[in-house]
């Protein structure tokens, strides 16, 4: 019961936060209280760093270029673009938002957009003069979308990174999968998300009020915004040459592809390097992730990935569909009460003492991305990008609250969960 213990008194630390301790302490301090309390070993630990460096790093990388973009105006360009497309038509803005957080939690994960979109999007819903009321659909559609879309490519969540290396899976391979599986969950995110706000959604907004501002005078950079699409396609050029010749990880690419933007950036110097490596970027969420991984694999040594593999493989035995909606479903409460990435370390580590089949433990491993994916949503602490999201918006004065999350969190993801899954499954039948 020992690493169970832990385990609550950590997560207790970590939603309560007694007297501002930050939740990367808490993490840590659960992490060492494991360690001594043998819950955990050095070799444990060791084992723990050796899953989790490549997803950790890549969040690094994918944090610095996000930053190094919003710095030059690259996703003011893309907010500013999707508004102006809009005419003026509310619930058509709303829409468009939804889609351009799709888009860049694809491409820069969704800490990225959770980082970046949000308090753009903040902002200029605010410039067009909306109240709070009606500002709120757009930044609780922001929030969602960054997790519920990221699915398409191992860069779009640590999640992916983490299963594709634990399974051995391709950038490539990877994605010709689940590109497939995200057009469901992204179609049933536009559906829920637009039912649950429709009330609050406003019919028009001045357009004038974009008009002191074009997208292109956004740019703060012209060259670096070119350098940007140059390094977009080095870096995937480096993905396809990783899975076919090398195997180099995604990580290495992804850091080398932010140090190219960062030294291109010193061209202009229309922002400050050091500023961003040491301020901007989140460096207690990724303590609190790493924390939170030892305390979690304290739970694995209790006997949990045991228990976990036997309920796995009695699902199997009903059938694929089965399989993959109970590995999805579990994956997604455990994301919701642990953080989903310690979530996905546990199951994959589950699915793996099964005595499964490889070609269905990979289809499990698929479905926990699924459900480490959108299953945070459920809680504010699910995810490393709900808690910057989170952290964003209350620097900004507008704090929501753990029980609206809660309320919404459970009535719009449970329906998107269970058709994302019916849609892994389709894949599965079509490409195997």
């Amino acid at each position: 019961m020992l690493p169970f213990l832990i385990f609550t008194l950590t997560l207790f630390l970590v939603i309560k936060q007694p007297k501002g301790i930050g939740i990367g302490y808490s993490a840590t301090a659960g992490a060492v209280l494991a360690l001594l309390a043998g819950a955990v070993s050095l070799n444990d630990v060791w084992r723990v760093v050796q899953i989790i460096w490549d997803p950790t790093l890549a969040f690094l990388g994918i944090i610095l270029i996000s930053i190094v973009l919003d710095k030059i105006g690259f996703f003011e360009w893309a907010s500013l673009h999707m508004m102006c497309m809009a005419k003026g038509d509310g619930r058509r803005l709303f829409l468009y938002i939804i889609l351009l957080g799709a888009i860049i939690s694809a491409f820069f994960a969704n800490d990225g957009a959770a980082l970046i979109l949000t308090p753009i999007v903040y902002q200029k819903i605010k410039h067009l003069g909306l109240g709070r009321r009606a500002m709120f659909p757009f930044i609780m559609g922001s929030g969602f979308v960054a997790d519920t879309t990221s699915l398409p490519l191992l860069i779009s969540n640590l999640v992916n990174i983490l299963t594709a290396d634990f399974w051995g899976i391709g950038f490539f391979e990877y994605a010709f999968r689940m590109v497939f599986v995200n057009f469901f969950s992204f179609l049933a995110t536009i559906v829920l998300l637009y039912l649950y706000f429709w009330r609050d959604l406003v019919k028009s907004y001045d357009v004038e009020a974009l008009e002191d501002k074009p997208p292109k005078l956004a740019i703060k950079d012209p060259f670096l915004f070119k350098i940007t699409w140059v390094v977009g396609i080095l870096m995937l050029f480096g993905f396809f040459v990783s899975e076919l010749f090398y195997r180099i990880p995604v990580s290495v690419i992804i850091v080398s592809g932010g140090v190219l933007l960062l030294v291109a950036s010193l061209k202009n110097r229309v922002y400050d390097v050091k500023f961003v490596l040491i301020k901007e970027t989140p460096w207690k969420i990724v303590v609190f992730s790493v924390g939170m991984y030892v305390v979690v694999y304290g739970l694995k040594n209790a006997g949990l990935t045991t228990w976990i593999s036997r309920w796995l493989e009695f699902s199997m035995g009903f059938g694929e569909f089965v399989g993959i909606t109970f590995t999805g479903f579990l994956s997604a409460v455990m994301s919701s009460i642990m953080n989903n990435l310690p979530s996905v370390m546990l199951v994959n580590l589950a699915i793996d003492e099964t005595v499964l089949a490889m070609e269905s433990k990979k289809i499990l491993g698929y479905a926990n991305v699924v459900g480490c994916d959108l299953g945070p949503k459920i809680t504010p602490i699910g995810s490393l990008a709900t808690l910057l999201w989170l952290y964003v918006l209350e620097k900004k004065g507008m704090e929501i609250g753990w029980g609206y999350y809660f309320k919404v969190g459970i009535v719009i993801t449970i329906p998107i969960l269970f058709f994302t899954l019916l849609g892994l499954y389709l894949v599965v039948l079509l490409l195997g």
